[in-house]
């Protein structure tokens, strides 16, 4: 055992030129986006010194890699050590006394730092930009990787724009590497990682054993996360079809008209303010779920925006359509609301029914004289009612919890698809694009109806928890 080789561990230097990726193609490998961790920067020799980061479960090392220096000085570097060796090829024997001669601070130290974890045992993972041309210093760190002897994959960080370099790159990869194989450490996805860590199987047949663990659990964890990312996203659907908020009106309601639009104004804002804590609460515990510390829920520091229940363009984009509002609900016995919604002339989608028609349990007012019907911002409007005391919670317009998992969808997708190699802030908004839910299938929606049904009741069927939350896991599987 030396200080980089564990015994009975595969260990692999991530080697390559200064500024070619090597440190963002560990950060997506082992999703780290903690410059204190790994330090991911544009600026030249950003990673000045060999960097150990383990790949462990349950405090066992399966696997271990090294972040190193990138080859600064190749060129010169390669014909040091065919000076040192004479004639014929350099060894990993003559890369051996080249370190012994740097050590000290030599005049090639960033290439003295990169070596050596390889000349103690490690494989070469060989990080290169296809973007750029291929020269003779590059040739240059290719040949002194090729005399280590050592296993070694070549990894084209590819970002879209290699063009006709890619191919001048891959022609001439072939003859000193293993195995090749392409990564955009800025975009790749788990798979996309999952079969990067299966390559390494190709070219260190030694440790196997080893490797597949730690494929299976790094398969295993993914999977688990998927699971506690659902239960996040049930656990806010079943809160906010159960929130509920309460009000009073004035004894002076019955003569001052803006007072009581202006009560229940407020109450509304306050409903809405409440079903966005619970969305930004489950946003931020699916970030915490995938390791993402970049990623903010709101940018203004003012509270999560959450979906835009007031903007029509919500309503018709997300969230069911029509026939599949109308068709789940009746089917799961609960369509009342959908119905009523899909047959009033004035409205699309339910769109102008957000606010419309919240209750209380035992009704939205109790007491009192009758509280006109109020329209406001954007269509939003309050049911008539009676009393003092007013009670909102939840909507009756039915597809008010499908345009909540539509959203949850879209952040689960966005988080997943987020590469740690990242360093860019990005902000987790209320989503946007096409509606997700609408493309279940149709056994899945009526299953979720009922569910939905029962939550709004505050009382959640247990019977149909099991069956609900593999369905949201299966969606979410879907959306990777």
């Amino acid at each position: 055992m030396n200080e980089w080789i564990p015994d009975g561990v595969p260990v692999f230097a991530v080697v390559g030129r200064i500024n070619m990726g090597k440190s963002a193609v560990l950060a997506t490998l082992l999703e780290v986006d903690d410059d204190k961790v790994i330090r991911v920067d544009p600026t030249p020799g950003a990673t000045t010194h060999c960097q150990s980061l383990p790949v462990e479960f349950d405090g066992k090392e399966l696997a271990r890699f090294v972040d190193t220096p990138g080859f600064s000085r190749p060129l010169e570097t390669m014909r040091a050590i065919q000076d040192l060796h004479g004639g014929g090829t350099p060894d990993l024997g003559t890369i051996r006394k080249f370190l012994e001669r740097q050590r000290g601070g030599g005049e090639f130290e960033d290439e003295a730092r990169l070596l050596e974890p390889i000349v103690a045992g490690a494989g070469i993972l060989y990080v290169i930009d296809p973007g750029r041309p291929l020269r003779d210093a590059f040739v240059a760190e290719m040949e002194i990787l090729r005399w280590t002897g050592r296993p070694r994959m070549a990894l084209l960080n590819d970002k879209g724009e290699g063009g006709r370099h890619l191919e001048d790159w891959k022609s001439r990869l072939g003859s000193y590497f293993n195995l090749v194989r392409t990564f955009n450490a800025h975009r790749a996805r788990f798979e996309e990682r999952k079969m990067l860590m299966r390559a390494l199987l190709e070219i260190d047949e030694s440790h196997q054993a080893q490797l597949e663990e730690a494929i299976e659990l790094i398969e295993n964890e993914w999977s688990e996360r998927r699971e506690e990312a659902a239960d996040a996203i049930l656990e806010m659907l079943e809160e906010a079809l159960a929130l509920r908020v309460e009000g009073r009106l004035g004894e002076d309601h019955k003569r001052l008209a803006h007072r009581k639009e202006r009560t229940v104004k407020n109450l509304a804002r306050k409903y809405r303010d409440q079903v966005r804590k619970v969305e930004g609460r489950a946003a931020e515990r699916l970030l915490r779920i995938y390791r993402h510390h970049l990623v903010l829920i709101d940018a203004s520091g003012e509270g999560y925006e959450g979906v835009d229940l007031e903007a029509a363009e919500t309503w018709r984009k997300w969230g069911l359509s029509r026939s599949q509002l109308t068709v789940a609900g009746a089917v799961a016995g609960v369509a009342g609301g959908a119905i009523v919604d899909v047959g009033t002339g004035g409205l699309t989608h339910g769109a102008g029914a957000l606010i419309g028609g919240l209750v209380g349990a035992g009704g939205a007012f109790l007491k009192g004289a009758d509280l006109p019907e109020i329209g406001f911002g954007g269509g939003l409007k309050i049911s008539s009612g009676s009393g003092k005391k007013l009670v909102l919670g939840p909507p009756k317009n039915e597809n008010f919890p499908w345009i909540l998992l539509d959203s949850a969808l879209h952040h689960h997708a966005a988080i997943v698809g987020r590469a740690h190699g990242r360093r860019d802030e990005a902000v987790l908004r209320g989503g946007d694009g096409e509606s997700r839910v609408r493309g279940m299938p149709r056994t899945r929606r009526t299953l979720l109806a009922k569910w939905f049904a029962s939550c709004a009741k505050g009382n959640p069927d247990p019977r149909l928890s099991p069956d609900v939350f593999q369905a949201v896991v299966d969606c979410l599987e879907e959306g990777e």
